[in-house]
């Protein structure tokens, strides 16, 4: 996800794990929790108390506290939005707390947790993108992160199909036809991974960002590798030398912006 994908409300611009703002402080936490024992009916309390456990990094308690909120206000959209993203901080929080145990631990054991908070992880990302496609179809790049939750479920011809929609969107159809490549390798159909992976990489009529290109590409170069196709192995090589020089010179330029003429 990729561990990403969100909005508060509604509106398709923002990440599902975004940052909380910083917490303002226990004063204020311990007065919305009192406020809220009192009058059950507060939303703003709802949602400044799910804010703060969100920047005191407890996405547990904010998960609570919202799902409380969601019960008392049902057609509220921004209290549905918040739940789920503390639903999703808190999956993505389980994860990495397991990846840290099992980088100690090296056990057996420890390794089957890792791998249910992954599925785990995946999953609530797959629930919380559908339910927002289903409220929102115009949310549109959350089918890559759908699409990149099933790659991880190894549910790859679902993921697949979640795609095709992507496929004439000029912001997202690189991103998804690389994706979509990746799911026909692992499923064994190399023809129909190189379309997808030359769609990712080699179409003019629109720019894939340089990281897709560069991805695609490399395993263009495996699969004609593995086939034997020299000559079409060196022209992937090639293009591939002439992105990851273009994507050089970006980083320059971009590290040094030019002098101020003032």
């Amino acid at each position: 996800m990729s561990e990403s994908a969100s909005t508060a409300d509604d509106s398709p611009g923002k990440p599902v794990v975004e940052n909380a703002t910083e917490a303002p402080g226990p004063n204020r936490r311990q007065e919305l929790e009192h406020r809220l024992r009192e009058a059950r009916t507060d939303r703003d309390a709802y949602l400044e108390l799910g804010a703060i456990y969100r920047a005191e990094n407890r996405p547990m308690n904010a998960a609570k506290i919202l799902k409380q909120g969601h019960e008392v206000f049902p057609d509220d959209a921004t209290m549905l939005w918040e739940y789920e993203e503390a639903q999703l901080a808190r999956s993505i929080q389980q994860l990495t707390e397991m990846q840290a145990i099992v980088a100690k631990m090296k056990s057996p054991l420890a390794d089957q947790d890792l791998e249910r908070s992954t599925a785990d992880w995946a999953n609530c990302r797959i629930k919380v993108c559908r339910a927002r496609l289903s409220r929102d179809p115009s949310l549109e790049h959350l089918r890559l992160v759908l699409g990149e939750a099933l790659h991880d479920l190894e549910k790859h011809a679902e993921a697949i199909e979640e795609l095709k929609p992507l496929m004439n969107s000029d912001t997202h159809s690189s991103s998804a036809a690389l994706l979509t490549g990746r799911c026909h390798l692992i499923l064994g159909r190399d023809v129909e991974a190189m379309r997808w992976l030359r769609m990712a990489s080699l179409r003019r009529s629109v720019t894939s960002p340089l990281k897709v290109r560069a991805a695609a590409l490399k395993l263009l170069i495996d699969l004609a590798d593995r086939h034997g196709l020299t000559a079409t192995l060196e022209h992937y090589q090639s293009i591939l030398n002439t992105v990851v020089e273009a994507a050089k010179q970006n980083h320059a330029h971009s590290s040094h912006p030019p002098a101020s003429t003032h």
